[in-house]
C-alpha cells in the first residue's frame, strides 16, 4: 500500500508538464530533460555510463545523445584514451535551459504553496527535507536498502 497515494508523483507531473508547456519552443521531453542533467552534473561521461545510471538501452542513449548534439545542448567528443569511446559534454545552451526550468518550476511551486499558511508549510518543507535526504543517501546505495515487496 501506497501511503502517499503517490500524490508526491501527481504534483511533480503536474509540474513537469507546466513546465513542459511553456518551454515547449525548446523541443526537449522529459527523459531528454534528465539526459542534460546527468551530462551537465558528469562532464565527459560516456554514452555507456549514462545507459547505466539512467537505466536505459544504450542504443536509445546513442540516438538520443546524436539528437540532442544536433539540437545544440551537448557535444560529443573522441575519448582520447579509448578511440572506440565518446565523451559527451553539455554546451552552454544546456546551462540556458536548466536555469529557465528551473525558473518556471518555481513559479509553479510558488503558485502551488502560496495559500498554505506558514506553520503548515515549516512542516511540509521540514518533511520534505527529510524524505529527500533518506532517498539521496538510498541512491548512494543504488537502493540497494530498498526492500522489494517479492521479497
Amino acid at each position: 500500500m501506497d501511503r502517499t497515494e503517490r500524490k508526491i508523483t501527481k504534483i511533480e507531473r503536474l509540474a513537469q508538464q507546466f513546465t513542459t508547456g511553456r518551454l515547449g519552443n525548446i523541443g526537449l521531453g522529459p527523459s531528454e530533460y534528465e539526459f542534460i542533467h546527468f551530462v551537465r552534473h558528469h562532464q565527459g561521461t560516456s554514452q555507456a555510463q549514462i545507459a547505466d545510471v539512467l537505466k536505459q538501452d544504450k542504443a536509445a542513449v546513442a540516438r538520443r545523445a546524436k539528437n540532442l548534439e544536433k539540437k545544440g545542448f551537448i557535444r560529443i567528443l573522441p575519448n582520447e584514451a579509448d578511440a572506440r569511446g565518446k565523451m559527451i559534454y553539455s554546451t552552454e545552451l544546456a546551462e540556458i535551459v536548466k536555469n529557465s526550468k528551473t525558473e518556471i518550476e518555481a513559479e509553479f511551486y510558488e503558485w502551488l504553496t502560496k495559500d498554505v499558511d506558514e506553520y503548515r508549510f515549516k512542516v511540509f518543507l521540514d518533511v520534505l527535507d527529510e524524505l529527500y535526504l533518506k532517498g539521496k543517501a538510498s541512491r548512494k546505495l543504488g537502493f540497494s536498502n530498498i526492500v522489494s515487496r517479492e521479497e
